[in-house]
């Protein structure tokens, strides 16, 4: 069961205070000094049913301020707008290049934006689209730029579009996209600042209409940027009590400074093995969520809060189903939206491969009625990471400069990622549309992220809920095992047996256990970490070789000629009346040895008085006979 951290906000005077560096503002202080309503009684902890036994989260109310515009950078002022002029002349350019290669078109308009200028082109009669297609490399030579894209279908238009890049592009603050009217207005607490397009108007979307995003592109491409910016956003538009998030960081540098903000379900998570974990705990609150609407009878998690705050407009309150004290249920309180970010999924596939792919599917199959949303990001953008399992079931795309046409492919389904121009020129691809929209992604410095944590940090320590990064949910329906096929080596009936063949052939291989037993290479593997657990194997060496530790024990009894040559020698070593061992002498090739010893031992080539009379000794013997 899940226990909540205390954080910082107005208690009764049998609770304890939690003091946090550096202090309060003023403002949350001197609410922390006020009396809390008698009406209001204090929020008791939502629990689950008796059976299998678990505990809804449910957040206690926060005193946050939301941070304010003034802790980012302003807009740059220093804008150059392209002329009238140079579009015109680009414009006959373009007609006098394609008309070079008998391709005659007609531009019929330009829109200049801060990082690129569109050209609607209108081909002439005859002409096919995948001719002006097939010479875009000479175009670009022939005008001097190092790519130009071409849009085949404008969406309401009948001509084409090639977008060159400006001479002077501008950088797009986040302040630009925070401050404008459409991310202000818009009501949804999951609203991201993506940037703005080609004709410098900003452009937002909501996370819960996506309702998962997959962000792919190559190094320095500005992927962790955006990823920081989309951050941002939510931070300066949800509080905790409305939207928590888990971060998964594998590189351990770009997520690592919201390290203590509010917002966090679990401290970021820099272990593969953990962050598997994490995402088998949100697949089990996926399952407790969808039980409590279930029994509710709301349709999603939005309608569950609903319904949960007109009952307490009405001083009414709505006991859980599940309450381990059903004669006198808890009232239920509001959920809040969980935000997954992972920054690398390559790293996550490397280490758990197939089943956080089936983590991640059910994830985006369910988890949007139950208000857990995902980011998942990777520079790797290969078939092996984003699976078709994963594009599937995530509709909304974002693709950044890629380095071939097949990458362009597996991200957005069509090309044209290949040319982009980098540091934060992305394709969107919004839900339910099948055509991507260019947008330059927004800007956010190191210095303002940090500002913007520090404000946060002021109101508390976050409420971290154990057991996200322990192991597989209980009863949350996850995975048994995120490696395997059983939660426990020691509980696979396979391992008594596994162990026996180990300490019979003195060999820890994985393969041989595999061959032997008939089980998968993953199954294999399980056992044999778990009998190094337990001290039975030594850990992997050098070239990958284990040995074994325990002893060998005598799994048959000894045969009449072996069990009568040990009685001899134990005879002889009681009587003392063993004689000395002589000199060997070698003729024509064989061994004599001049002994009056045990003439088995002799025929065998052991003196009678040698000491090995344990298995080794026996298993040679019989080998012989």
């Amino acid at each position: 069961m899940h226990k909540h951290l205390n954080r910082t906000q107005p208690t009764s005077s049998s609770q304890t205070w939690r003091k946090t560096s550096p202090p309060p503002r003023p403002k949350p202080q001197q609410d922390a000094q006020q009396e809390p309503p008698a009406a209001a009684p204090p929020r008791p902890a939502v629990r689950g049913h008796s059976g299998p036994a678990f505990e809804f989260y449910a957040p206690a109310a926060s005193h946050i301020e939301l941070p304010t515009l003034d802790l980012l950078a302003p807009a740059s002022t220093e804008t150059e707008p392209v002329s009238e002029e140079k579009l015109a002349e680009t414009g006959a350019l373009i007609e006098q290049r394609l008309q070079e290669f008998k391709v005659p078109v007609t531009v019929v308009g330009a829109s200049a934006g801060p990082v690129i200028t569109r050209f609607e082109v209108e081909p002439a009669l005859g002409v096919r689209g995948s001719q002006i297609v097939g010479l875009m490399k000479d175009l670009s030579r022939g005008l001097g730029l190092t790519s130009i894209r071409v849009v085949e279908t404008i969406p309401g238009k009948t001509c084409m579009g090639l977008e060159l890049p400006n001479a002077k592009r501008q950088t797009i603050r986040l302040s630009e996209i925070l401050e404008a009217n459409v991310y202000q207005k818009s009501t949804s607490n999951l609203t991201l600042a993506m940037g703005k397009d080609i004709t410098g108007h900003p452009v937002v979307t909501d996370l819960a209409k996506a309702p998962h995003m997959l962000v792919a592109g190559t190094t320095g491409s500005g992927k962790s940027v955006a990823i920081n910016a989309m951050i941002v956003s939510l931070l300066y538009k949800a509080t905790p009590e409305d939207v928590r998030m888990i971060m998964i960081d594998p590189k351990m540098l770009e997520l690592s400074v919201y390290e203590g903000i509010p917002h966090l379900l679990a401290p970021v998570v820099t272990d593969m093995k953990l962050a598997a974990n994490a995402l088998n705990w949100c697949v089990g609150e996926m399952e407790k969520r969808y039980r409590l609407m279930s029994a509710v009878g709301v349709r999603n998690l939005q309608g569950f809060n609903q319904k949960i705050r007109d009952a307490a407009a009405k001083e009414k309150k709505i006991g859980n189903p599940f309450s381990l004290t059903p004669d006198a249920p808890e009232p239920l309180s509001p959920l809040p939206l969980i935000v997954v970010v992972i920054d690398e999924l390559a790293d996550l596939m490397m280490v758990a491969g197939k089943k956080i792919e089936e983590l991640i599917a059910r994830l985006a199959q369910k988890a949007r009625a139950a208000g857990i949303h995902l980011i998942l990001a990777t520079q790797r953008p290969s078939v092996d990471v984003i699976t078709g399992l994963i594009k599937a079931n995530i509709p909304t795309r974002v693709a950044f400069q890629v380095s071939s046409k097949i990458d362009s492919r597996t991200i957005l389904d069509q090309m044209g990622a290949e040319s982009l121009l980098g540091q934060g020129d992305m394709l969107f691809l919004p839900p339910g549309t099948g055509y991507p929209q260019r947008v330059h992604g927004a800007f956010v410095a190191d210095e303002e992220v940090h500002r913007i944590v520090e404000h946060l940090k002021q109101f508390g320590e976050p409420e971290y809920i154990e057991g996200i990064l322990d192991g597989p949910a209980t009863d949350g329906g996850g995975t048994q095992d995120l490696f395997g096929e059983t939660p426990d080596a020691e509980a696979d009936p396979l391992y008594d047996e596994a162990v026996a063949f180990v300490v019979r052939t003195r060999r820890a291989s994985i393969s041989a256990v595999q061959r032997q037993l008939r089980i998968g290479y993953n199954r294999a593997a399980r056992l044999v970490e778990q009998m190094e657990t337990a001290g039975l194997v030594s850990a992997m060496g050098i070239n990958g070789s284990r040995e074994v530790l325990a002893r060998a024990r005598r799994s048959k009894p000894l045969s009449g000629l072996n069990k009568r040559r040990c009685e001899n020698k134990r005879n002889s070593r009681t009587q003392r009346r063993h004689p000395p061992l002589s000199h060997r002498s070698h003729h024509d090739g064989d061994t004599h040895l001049k002994s009056t010893g045990d003439p088995i031992s002799i025929r065998f080539g052991f003196a009678s008085s040698s000491p090995l009379c344990g298995s080794r000794r026996n298993t040679y013997a019989e080998s012989l006979f």
